[in-house]
């Protein structure tokens, strides 16, 4: 019968090394080995290719590489035969063949981290470029004029914002 109570991690990870398959290193080894085929293939593919593309899995001598769309596995079957004779040169002389598969995923997150980069650039962008108004300083000073010493600066440093008080040497601190 299955052994269905929980166990602590450390537990399962512990016997999972004390095996003689070692599944946990053995996953490891992989990993680190694709991590370093990847950076190798991209170091081998033109510039636009790159971001478009990563290797997947190397097994039973055959690489695969997934592509964003099909216009870059199309893209990227031209440039199979240099690759394969490159890698079989420099880093893997048993690899046969390089399976292309096509990967929906490169494309969203390639957007998904162009995006952010772009938004937190004009978020910073705006920021940089937000002014306070002569009303809005105005008002700041009166609430100023009634609050704790803390608070009021504040309220002065942010009135001191306003039009061309904006350098750093009309600021307070």
């Amino acid at each position: 019968m299955r052994d269905s109570h929980p166990q602590a991690l450390f537990d399962v990870l512990e016997g999972s090394l004390a095996t003689s398959s070692n599944t946990l290193q053995t996953i490891q080894r992989n990993a680190k080995a694709i991590i370093k085929l990847n950076r190798a293939v991209k170091g081998l593919l033109p510039a636009e290719i790159k971001p478009m593309c990563r290797v997947a899995n190397y097994r039973n001598n055959i690489m695969v590489i997934e592509v964003a769309n099909a216009s870059w596995m199309t893209r990227l079957n031209y440039e199979k035969i240099n690759l394969l004779s490159a890698l079989r040169t420099s880093i893997l002389p048993s690899l046969s063949s390089i399976d292309i598969r096509i990967n929906p995923d490169l494309v969203r997150k390639s957007k998904q981290n162009s995006s952010v980069t772009k938004q937190t650039a004009s978020t910073s962008q705006k920021m940089n470029e937000r002014q306070i108004s002569t009303q809005t300083a105005k008002t700041l000073l009166k609430l100023a004029e009634n609050s704790p010493k803390g608070l009021k600066e504040r309220f002065e440093r942010l009135a001191a914002l306003a039009g061309e008080s904006t350098s750093a040497t009309n600021r307070k601190g």
